[in-house]
Order: structure tokens, then sequence, then C-alpha cells
């Protein structure tokens, strides 16, 4: 039997996306994302917070997409199929990294407009004619 298997993150890009194209011609946007978590401790009653940083990479129309449109400290929205790949750091130690293949990528706003909660924000604008719509 097949599986399948969908991931999504919500959270602010930690860099600009950075294209490349592969010798087919296919083009490669990849990009950092911060998932933050914050609750309270329930012994201490601090507040506690955890942060996870998924590399993300998008292929071919929606590279070209991100790469126009998503910049360092914008809240997006990533869904797709996530791996965890093993490395060895800069230390010599066993490492993981969460690389993340998005399938769609939604724009949900940036820092500096208030963005960093959850729901989508009204401020993105789309190009001004219809027909500059990348998607």
């Amino acid at each position: 039997m097949a599986g399948w298997h969908q991931t999504i993150i919500v959270g602010n890009v930690g860099r600009d996306p950075e294209m490349r194209y592969l010798t087919s011609g296919a083009s490669v946007c990849s990009f950092t994302v911060a998932v933050s978590e914050r609750w309270n401790d329930r012994q201490t009653n601090e507040q506690r917070e955890k942060t996870t940083w998924y590399r993300v990479s998008c292929w071919r129309q929606l590279a070209e997409t991100v790469e126009k449109y998503v910049h360092k400290g914008m809240q997006v929205m990533v869904i797709g199929t996530v791996e965890a790949r093993g490395y060895l750091n800069n230390n010599n130690e066993p490492a993981a990294s969460l690389e993340l293949t998005a399938r769609d990528v939604r724009f949900l706003g940036s820092r500096s407009e208030g963005g960093g909660g959850s729901g989508y924000d009204d401020d993105f604008a789309p190009p001004e004619s219809s027909g500059d719509i990348p998607f």
C-alpha cells in the first residue's frame, strides 16, 4: 500500500530566498523558516519558548514566485513534505536538519507589519494588473 504525508508550518523567514538552476534548467529556491512555540511552564509559571528551524526548498514555478515575493522576516505558511537529514557539524559531531520540500507557500505578512500572529495578513497586495500574477 502506498503512503502519503504532509507537513504544514507557519513561521518567519530567516533569510532571503536563494535561487539556483540545475543543469536540466529546473529552478530551485531555498530559504529557512523559524517556527516558534511559546508556553508557560506549569511548575515555575515562567514563559518558555522553543524555535525549530526548517530548510525549505521550492521547485519550478513555485521557486520563481517565492524568489520574487518572499523576504527575510516575512511570515509564511508552507505546505509540503519534511525529511530529517543527518550531517556532521563544524565540531565534527552528528547533527540533523529538517528539510521541507514545499508544494505550496502562502504569504502571511512580516514582523514590521505586525505579522507573527496566526491567520492571514490582509496587507499583502498582489501586483497591479491581474496579468502580472505569477500563479
